[in-house]
């Protein structure tokens, strides 16, 4: 995050005359380009399992040095006009908001403790799952992570198995409880942004988020269900006292999670002709009062939240700081590689794009579906959408009509498949770093894609052949 903030702001204020925006032809991109985005998703998946000491204390510097093995090779082909376009972009219009806004959620709901003592039985642990699906739409899918999951691992902390508690969170709450509002998941919201109604997807995608949040909380229950009457699975002793009567501690941060959706909408509703341009990525007033609330919010949380709050939710910002490093590596790398998808045909992930469309020339639901959630799953959900619904034709009205089951393919791909990878969705490494900061021992990268493709993956192939034929 320093190194790409550092870098540019020495391009900018060297070369004070570049602050004209440079776009990035994808189609002439090799896909080697692609490469160091490739290593820090191998980084994440191999490292913590081979060398797990040396990661947890220098993962910071391995991002680093693939951010700066894709910056400078592009820096030195592509010139400082383009390199200054593209990571102000980055950092600017991306990177800025995305952390700010996870800042405020994690802050805000660090600051809300449920006191006493919830038991985790399988019926407890299963309604916390279907309340925080349900948040998930209302709050967004980090508000909804944020504020369960850690009453949800306090409950757990009598039980020897426990990951997969926090597995299936990710899979319903994190991931897809977000898909009926655009204030659930930003892809959702950029659709809002592009013009397609606030409850289109609420209408449109309702049977299938009802039939994949179902199924996961059944299958949820039998599992949990089987490790609960196990008898090595409770501990005699539970480290959560029970002298405490259920309730809230903190409540005034609520409030705060209201502003932040109500900040969060007003600056897709609000339509402003105020523009800064700051080094060649123009910034509207909406988003920047947007941010400048998220901050303000922020701060407010921690001057209101009474210190005994934080003690008692283990609050640390171990968490944050992690995701916020692992995302500044993400959003660098990840630019070429967003280029060339957006280059279409064109680019070098034309078969791709291609794939989506039907000898005919219409466009195929199913592999809408499957395209964009299987690059949801590895890139950045968001922006996935945004290229597949370029791609359906990009005008809002005819998608949510005659072209609805491909809008519905493109939302539904991009939003429940992001449960699929760590790094499908940024609740999801945070959700990880939260529970193993508690103790709980994670699944590793690929040992975590072993649940979702044996939970998830069939789900999604039963959903194709019902919804998206």
């Amino acid at each position: 995050m320093k190194l790409a903030h550092w870098v540019t702001a020495a391009t900018v204020f060297a070369l004070p005359g570049l602050a004209c925006a440079a776009e990035l032809d994808g189609s002439q991109l090799s896909p080697l380009w692609g490469v160091p985005f490739a290593g820090i998703l191998l980084s994440i998946a191999l490292v913590p399992l081979l060398a797990p000491h040396f990661w947890h204390h220098h993962f910071g510097k391995v991002i680093a040095a693939w951010a700066l093995a894709f910056l400078l090779p592009f820096a030195v082909a592509f010139g400082p006009a383009v390199v200054g376009a593209n990571l102000g972009h980055a950092l600017l219009a991306e990177y800025i908001p995305f952390i700010l806004l996870l800042t405020a959620l994690f802050t805000v709901a660090g600051g809300i403790f449920i006191r006493g003592n919830l038991h985790g039985s399988p019926g407890l642990n299963t309604a916390i799952l279907a309340i925080g699906a349900v948040l998930a739409s209302v709050m967004g899918t980090t508000g909804a992570s944020m504020l369960m999951i850690r009453p949800l691992i306090r409950a757990n902390d009598s039980r020897s198995h426990k990951a997969h508690v926090v597995v299936f969170f990710i899979f319903i709450v994190s991931n897809a409880g977000g898909s009926l509002t655009p204030l659930g998941d930003p892809p959702l919201f950029l659709g809002f942004l592009k013009g397609v109604d606030f409850f289109w997807t609420v209408r449109q995608i309702f049977p299938e988020t009802l039939f994949l949040v179902g199924m996961l909380l059944a299958l949820f229950f039998v599992l949990d269900s089987w490790y609960y009457h196990r008898r090595e699975d409770i501990r005699p002793v539970d480290p959560t006292p029970d002298n405490k009567r259920i309730g809230f501690e903190g409540a005034a941060n609520f409030w705060l999670l209201a502003l932040i959706a109500a900040l969060v909408l007003l600056s897709g509703l609000w339509k402003s002709a105020v523009v800064f341009n700051l080094w060649g990525t123009e910034l509207g007033l909406p988003g920047l009062v947007r941010d400048a609330g998220l901050i303000v919010v922020t701060l407010v949380s921690l001057l209101l939240t009474p210190a005994q709050v934080h003690e008692d939710n283990q609050f640390s910002w171990g968490p944050m700081q992690e995701v916020a490093k692992l995302f500044a590596g993400i959003f660098l790398t990840i630019i070429p590689v967003i280029a060339m998808l957006k280059a279409g045909v064109n680019g070098p992930f034309s078969a791709i794009v291609a794939a989506v469309t039907r000898p005919d020339g219409t466009p195929d639901p199913a592999m809408y579906f499957w395209a964009s959630g299987a690059l949801s799953s590895f890139l950045d959900n968001a922006p996935t959408y945004l290229v597949f619904f370029n791609t359906a034709g990009g005008d809002p009205q005819v998608l949510m009509n005659t072209l609805a089951p491909t809008l519905a393919a493109i939302s539904a791909g991009a939003v429940f498949m992001g449960a699929n990878t760590y790094i499908g969705n940024a609740p999801n490494l945070m959700v990880k770093a939260i529970a193993e900061d508690r103790g709980v021992q994670m699944p590793g990268f690929f040992g975590y894609m072993a649940w979702s493709g044996a939970v998830l993956i069939p789900l999604f192939v039963l959903m194709t052949f019902i919804w998206f034929r």
